[in-house]
C-alpha cells in the first residue's frame, strides 16, 4: 500500500499496536536518542514525540522490527517483493524462455512502466506551508551522542542532479546544522551527490540541492537502496508501493521532489566555497565517524505540510534500526544480484556485527571446483559490495542465519589458509581500522564443500579433531597481558579461540602471544583465533564478532599461527609497535548526565517498565576515560 505522508504509517502502526506516544518533554538534544536506543534494543515500539520544543513531533524507530519494515514498504514479508522481482526479470531474461513465456511476463512489465514516477504542474502536500526565510530551528533536529560535532539530520533524501546528462539522484547522506540556514553535506566521495557535486564544480557552477523528509516511508528505504547510478530511487519506490510517485517542483530551484513528502529543505551548494569541518558523528558503526571537509548547504526555503512529522533515527552501537533497512536489501535484492552478478547464488545475509559492510555471508549451488573463489573475486566487484570487508561463501543446506550452525561449517570447511582470499581494496569512508583512508584489506573466505581438485595434499582432516577436548597450558594463566580465554567447541570437533588482551603496559603483547601459540603445539586444535581487547566479554559473541570485524584489516591482521590454525587481531591498533597511522575512534555511549536525566524522568514517559541505558554496559569500552573522542 501507499502512504500519503508519515502521519498516515503513524495511524497503521497505532492501530496494529506498533507505536508508543511521548507526551512528556523530551529534549531532542541527547534525550530522545538515549531513549531511542533503550527501546531499540529492548526490541521495543516505534516512538512518537510529541513535545519536542518544537511545533514538529519526532518519529523514530519505524523501521526498527521486521514487522515494521514490512509496514513500511506495504509488504506482508520482507521476501514478498524479491520473490516477485525475481520471477519478473527471471522471465524476461531466461535464455531458454518462450514466446508465450515473455509475453506472460508482459503484464509484469506494464506494472513497472505504470511506476515511473510522474511531474505535477501544481503545488504540493509538502508546500501547504512556505517559509521564504528559512530558519532550521524550527525542526526538532536530534543531536545523538555526547561528543557529536553538533545536530545531525538523520534521515534526509537528499536530491542532487547531473550538471550534463540530467540524470537525478535521491542519496541519504547526513546533514550537521551549522546554523540557522546552513548545513555541512556529508557525501562521501564513493557517493552519487559527491559525483554530481564534482560535475558542477568542474563547470563553476552553484549546484541546486532540495532535501526531503518523511512522506512515504518506502522513499526513505529507497535513498538507503544498493542501486545502480542512473536508476531512478522513485522508479524503484512506485514498484515496491504500487503506486506511482507524484513529484512536484520545489519552490526556489528547479529540482523535484515528493507531492507528499512531510518536510522540504531548499537550497544549494556552491563548489567554489571552501569545504567546512564536520563531525565527529556517532555512527553505524559502533564507533564515531572522525571530523573531516565537506560542502556547506545554503538553504534558501522550508516548506512543510499541515500535520508534518520529522523524520529521524539514530546509530551507534548495533544493532539499531538501520539493521531493518539491512535486512530489507537482503531480501529485496537477492534476486537482482543472481541475476546480474552470479546465478549460483541462493542466499544472501548481513549479520547486524558486521555493521553493513565489515561482513556478507554468501550461499551457494556449488557444482565445480573453483566456484566459491569465483564469487567471491565477482562480489568484491559488484556495486557497493566493494566495500565488504569480509564475504565469506557457503554452500548446501545450512541456514546462514544460525549462526551456531554457519560457523561449524566454516570451520569445518576452511582447513587451509589456501581457502581465504586476501586482496587490497576500497573501502567505506567509515572503517577506521584500515591504514589508509577509505582503503585497505579484505578476505573472500571460502568455506564451500571441497572438490577433490580442491584439496592440496597438506590440507588438515576434520577426522584429528572429531571429539577433541583441549586446555591451554596452566603457564597461560600467569601471562600478564593475557586477561581471559574462551574456547568455543562446534561440531566435528573444531574450535574457535577468543583470546583477551590488555595492549596498554606492553606494545608487543601481541607478538608474544604468537610466539606462546607457536610454542603450545596447537597445530590443528583452533581453525580460527580471535584476539579482541580485555574489556571485550569473551562469553558475549556479539560484541567479540562486532570488535573483531570492526578493528581488523583483514591482510595487515591475520596470522598464520600453525597450519590450519589462523589469528585475527580485533584488538584497537594503537599499542602496536610500529604504531598506527590514523586516529583510532572511541565506541560510541550516552554520558552519565544524560543517562541519570532520563532514568529521572523515566515514569513520565509512559512505557510499561523500566529499560536500562545500554550505555553502561559499552563504556567499559570507552579508552583514555570518557571525555575524549580519541580512544
Amino acid at each position: 500500500m501507499a502512504f500519503s505522508g508519515l502521519s498516515e504509517f503513524i495511524f497503521l502502526l497505532e492501530k496494529n499496536g506498533e507505536l508508543q506516544r511521548v507526551k512528556a518533554f523530551v529534549d531532542p538534544i541527547l534525550e530522545i536518542a538515549e531513549i531511542t536506543d533503550r527501546v531499540t534494543k529492548s526490541g521495543g515500539k516505534a516512538l512518537l514525540f510529541e513535545n519536542t520544543g518544537t511545533a514538529i513531533p519526532v518519529l523514530i524507530n519505524g523501521f526498527g522490527s521486521d514487522r515494521r519494515m514490512a509496514m513500511a514498504l506495504g509488504m506482508r514479508d520482507l521476501s514478498e517483493f524479491g520473490s516477485e522481482i525475481g520471477d519478473l526479470f527471471g522471465s524476461i531474461t531466461s535464455p531458454h524462455a518462450s514466446f508465450r513465456d515473455r509475453i506472460k511476463a508482459l503484464p509484469g512489465l506494464l506494472k513497472i512502466a505504470g511506476c515511473i514516477p510522474v511531474k505535477k504542474k501544481r503545488r504540493g502536500k509538502c508546500q501547504k506551508v512556505i517559509i521564504n526565510e528559512p530558519d532550521l530551528d524550527i525542526l526538532p533536529v536530534l543531536k545523538c551522542w555526547p561528543y557529536d560535532g553538533g545536530r545531525f539530520v538523520t534521515l534526509p533524501i537528499v536530491h542532487t542532479i547531473h550538471p550534463e546528462t540530467g540524470s537525478p539522484n535521491a542519496g541519504m547522506y547526513r546533514m550537521q546544522i551549522l546554523d540557522r540556514n546552513t548545513t555541512a553535506m556529508h557525501w562521501q566521495r564513493h557517493k552519487t551527490g559527491a559525483n554530481h557535486y564534482e560535475a558542477w564544480k568542474k563547470l563553476g557552477k552553484r549546484m541546486p540541492v532540495t532535501v526531503a523528509l518523511g512522506g512515504d516511508p518506502v522513499y526513505t528505504y529507497c535513498a538507503t537502496a544498493p542501486l545502480p547510478e542512473n536508476i531512478n530511487e522513485y522508479l524503484l519506490a512506485g514498484f515496491l508501493r504500487r503506486k506511482k510517485v507524484k513529484l512536484v517542483k520545489c519552490i526556489t530551484n528547479d529540482l523535484y521532489i515528493p507531492d507528499d513528502a512531510d518536510i522540504v529543505i531548499e537550497g544549494y551548494v556552491d563548489p567554489s566555497e571552501e569545504l567546512v569541518s564536520e563531525g565527529p558523528f556517532g555512527d553505524h558503526t559502533g564507533f564515531y565517524s572522525l571530523a573531516d571537509y565537506y560542502p556547506r548547504f545554503h538553504v534558501t526555503a522550508i516548506t512543510h505540510s499541515k500535520n508534518a512529522v520529522y523524520p529521524a533515527t539514530i546509530v551507534g552501537i548495533p544493532p539499531q534500526e538501520d539493521a531493518w533497512l539491512t535486512k530489507a536489501t537482503e531480501r529485496i535484492f537477492l534476486s537482482p544480484v543472481k541475476l546480474a552478478v552470479q546465478p549460483e547464488i541462493t542466499d544472501l545475509h548481513i549479520p547486524e556485527a558486521g555493521v553493513a559492510h565489515n561482513l556478507v555471508i554468501v550461499k551457494i549451488k556449488k557444482s565445480y571446483p573453483g566456484q566459491g573463489m569465483k564469487v567471491i573475486n565477482s562480489l568484491f566487484g559488484a556495486g557497493q559490495m566493494m566495500f565488504s570487508k569480509y564475504i565469506v561463501v557457503v554452500d548446501g543446506e545450512i541456514n546462514i542465519r544460525n549462526y551456531q550452525e554457519l560457523i561449524g561449517h566454516v570451520l569445518a570447511n576452511t582447513g587451509n589458509i589456501s581457502d581465504i582470499l586476501f586482496m587490497p581494496g576500497p573501502l567505506d569512508v567509515l572503517d577506521h581500522s584500515s591504514d589508509s583512508f577509505s582503503f585497505g584489506g579484505k578476505a573472500g573466505i571460502d568455506a564451500t564443500v571441497k572438490f577433490p581438485e580442491e584439496i592440496p595434499g597438506n590440507r588438515l582432516s576434520n577426522e584429528n579433531n572429531r571429539e577433541v577436548s583441549y586446555i591451554l597450558p596452566v603457564a597461560w594463566l600467569e601471562v600478564p597481558f593475557v586477561k581471559s580465554y574462551k574456547i568455543r567447541q562446534f561440531y566435528d570437533g573444531n574450535r574457535i579461540l577468543i583470546l583477551t588482551i590488555d595492549h596498554s603496559s606492553d606494545n608487543e603483547s601481541l607478538q608474544k602471544v604468537l610466539n606462546l601459540l607457536r610454542s603450545a603445539s596447537i597445530e590443528g586444535a583452533f581453525r580460527f583465533i580471535l584476539a579482541v581487547d580485555h574489556t571485550v566479554d569473551p562469553e558475549d559473541s556479539f560484541d567479540v564478532a562486532w570488535q573483531v570485524l570492526a578493528n581488523s584489516d583483514p591482510v595487515r591482521d591475520h596470522y598464520e599461527v600453525s597450519p590450519g590454525n589462523i589469528l585475527i587481531d580485533g584488538t584497537i591498533k594503537l599499542y602496536r609497535k610500529e604504531g598506527f597511522p590514523r586516529k583510532w575512534p572511541n565506541v560510541v555511549c550516552s554520558d552519565d548526565a544524560t543517562i541519570e536525566i532520563v532514568n529521572r524522568k523515566w515514569d513520565s514517559l509512559g512505557f510499561d517498565s523500566f529499560i536500562p541505558s545500554p550505555s553502561k554496559k559499552y563504556r567499559k569500552l570507552l579508552r583514555k576515560g570518557t571525555d575524549e573522542i580519541i580512544a
